[in-house]
């Protein structure tokens, strides 16, 4: 909870009451983040949302829209339809909904939503710019010219990204191979009477996906291409917070779903954790939250926090909260 995370008693906490109350917190978050996707599902298989007709709610459901759209157009172009607009319309509904009811694709469509509005929210606040930031600038400038050209690839990737956001879309080969076969999976349950045909088209749909091309595949390879610097991306006003994100989840070992909704309010002790378990010192801790949360504060003996004691704190609360 905001403002929670600066309680200090008088006389100076110890060690353990430090880790203590982080622990509690960190709990406190992640039955937040348990119940977030069932109310999710919820939210959106109502047709009669008014109330709950934000901008997330609104984003996700277009996602899964959108998701739908793709496979069923490319399984009316294996049928050969004229109207193909007209076939899609038919059966959009369904497989949406089949998607929908999903939480793990609502998972993710939630992350990637919370990515772009933090993006948006820090461009507003701070000048980052979502897409390009200072670092991505000098590694695009860079002599190495394999550095240079992945960097311009990224920066090309995210601006796609934020504008999909934006019109509330989600390109198929932009799922992790997870979610890409699930999709499929639900394409092929959805269209009982076009089984053979939907089967083609899950084929040659998995045949030309590449996790690896994923703007988030090519940001992880940037952060591991650049070796000794790559502690440059944790900070997010210098990387911009798409590429910090990424750089946060490979140092502390966690889901980068996982790391973007803990820069969500509610989440400051997990993303304080994280930021300790990824390596930063306080004073770069405290330096990310004057960009991520300027109203809050960390905790009296926060620094007593080792970053090997964090990780097992971060491990600890996944295995946990594992279904």
């Amino acid at each position: 909870m905001a403002g929670r995370m600066n309680d200090s008693s008088s006389a100076g906490p110890s060690a353990q009451s430090v880790e203590d109350m982080l622990r509690d917190e960190l709990a406190q978050g992640d039955v937040i983040l348990s119940t977030a996707r069932p109310i999710l599902r919820h939210l959106l298989a109502n047709d009669n949302h008014a109330l709950f007709s934000d901008e997330v709610i609104a984003r996700i459901r277009g996602m899964m829209v959108h998701l739908a759209r793709q496979m069923l157009f490319e399984l009316a172009a294996e049928l050969g339809i004229d109207d193909r607009g007209a076939f899609v319309a038919e059966r959009e509904e369904a497989l949406a909904t089949s998607l929908l009811e999903d939480a793990a694709f609502l998972g993710h469509a939630h992350a990637l939503t919370i990515e772009a509005q933090m993006a948006e929210r820090l461009s507003a606040r701070s000048g980052i710019d979502p897409v390009l930031s200072p670092l991505m600038q000098e590694l695009a400038a860079s002599d190495d010219e394999g550095l240079a050209q992945a960097a311009m690839r990224i920066i090309a990737a995210q601006a796609r990204y934020m504008q999909k956001v934006r019109r509330m879309e989600l390109p198929l080969e932009e799922l992790p191979a997870e979610l890409f076969h699930a999709a499929t999976a639900a394409l092929k349950r959805s269209q009982d009477d076009l089984g053979s045909e939907a089967m083609a088209v899950c084929d040659r749909l998995r045949e030309n996906h590449d996790e690896g091309e994923r703007r988030i595949g090519q940001m992880m390879r940037l952060v591991m291409a650049m070796k000794p610097d790559a502690s440059r991306a944790l900070s997010v006003d210098h990387a911009g917070l798409s590429l910090f994100s990424t750089a946060l989840a490979m140092a502390c070992e966690q889901e980068r779903d996982a790391v973007i909704l803990s820069l969500g309010e509610n989440q400051c002790a997990r993303l304080a954790i994280s930021l300790r378990a990824a390596g930063l010192e306080q004073s770069a801790v405290e330096q990310q939250f004057l960009y991520l949360h300027p109203e809050i504060s960390l905790p009296e003996g926060f620094s007593s926090l080792g970053a090997d004691r964090a990780a097992e704190l971060l491990s600890a609360a996944a295995s946990g909260t594992a279904h």
